[in-house]
């Protein structure tokens, strides 16, 4: 999910209660939530789509949850320390319990990869043991809706804390986590019917199926297929046409080649990272890789691959 997101839920576990624990509470669980997209710092030595086999890797694994937070309460344990010294410690801060600051870390740290594992781009929760990725299918990466639901109950949270006393809007942000489970749960159900629904109008027999949240619109999936035969459907729910352009069949889908990963670290990168890869032709006859999972114009080309080098063999007509 969005760091937005990933914010304002660390947030509601400390108004929750949990921010009374010890002094910097707060910036723990905030900052906390935040901390395994360290990974996004891949860009300044990653050239192209080599990022996408790094990302949501081995900042979101096992090894992470225990030694992100022992290095982020280490480092507000001393910033605590470096103030007192200097005579600049605010008097309203709380003491410091250290052990407080780390189980607090830990469970803002905790709370990344359960939100990440909500959308479609998925998560390689087990690195380093494991490269395997995992999907969710179940929440937009961007989604307003909890933007809102978490953003006013926050305001309000705090809002009746400062008029009322420490404590008074612990309620209010219980409810509001309690409520973002009940939407979460909702939009799996939603996910889970769209994906394996049965009776879509002119849709082939899938040998996959992905439903994929859509923007803005949380009730709605696109319903991504792959046939026997190697080619890449793209469907509303409802079983209409979804998009413009890309409804698959494509007359110019090609075979994957064979030694794809072996072209290029992009290439590897790439099929490291696909869960629907296929292959496009480009004007000039040769290959471009592409995931059906971000086929949309606006997103396409920030999720490809240029394989000059592979003339396209066109996959039959179906």
């Amino acid at each position: 999910m969005d760091n937005l997101t990933h914010s304002l839920v660390g947030a509601l576990v400390g108004q929750a209660g949990l921010k009374r624990r010890t002094g910097l509470a707060m910036p723990a669980l905030v900052i906390g939530a935040n901390l395994p997209d360290i990974d996004a710092a891949c860009f300044f030595w990653l050239d192209g789509a080599e990022h996408l086999g790094f990302r949501r890797g081995i900042t979101h694994g096992p090894i992470a949850w225990m030694v992100l937070p022992l290095l982020l309460a280490a480092v507000l344990w001393g910033f605590d320390r470096w103030q007192d010294n200097r005579g600049k410690r605010p008097e309203a801060r709380a003491p410091v319990d250290f052990a407080w600051l780390y189980w607090l870390s830990l469970i803002g740290c905790l709370t990344h990869p359960a939100l990440d594992w909500l959308n479609v781009y998925g998560i390689r929760i087990f690195e380093p043991f494991s490269s395997a990725w995992f999907y969710g299918d179940t929440l937009f990466i961007i989604d307003v809706w909890l933007w809102a639901l978490l953003g006013f109950s926050l305001w309000r949270s705090l809002r009746r804390e400062k008029r009322e006393g420490p404590g008074r809007g612990e309620l209010i942000a219980q409810t509001a986590l309690g409520v973002t489970l009940l939407y979460v749960a909702f939009n799996g159900l939603i996910s889970d019917y769209a994906a394996y629904h049965k009776s879509m109008l002119y849709d082939p027999e899938p040998e996959i199926a992905i439903a994929s949240p859509v923007p803005l619109f949380f009730w709605e999936r696109e319903r991504i297929i792959r046939t026997e035969d190697g080619r890449w459907y793209s469907t509303e729910w409802e079983g209409k046409p979804f998009g413009n352009g890309y409804h698959a069949p494509l007359a110019t889908i090609c075979r994957l080649p064979a030694n794809v990963a072996e072209a290029s670290d992009e290439a590897r990168a790439f099929m490291s990272w696909s869960r629907a890869p296929f292959a496009e032709k480009a004007e000039d006859g040769s290959v471009i890789l592409r995931d059906a999972r971000f086929y949309d114009p606006r997103a396409r080309d920030r999720f490809s691959v240029a394989l000059p080098a592979h003339k396209c063999e066109e996959l039959d007509a179906p």
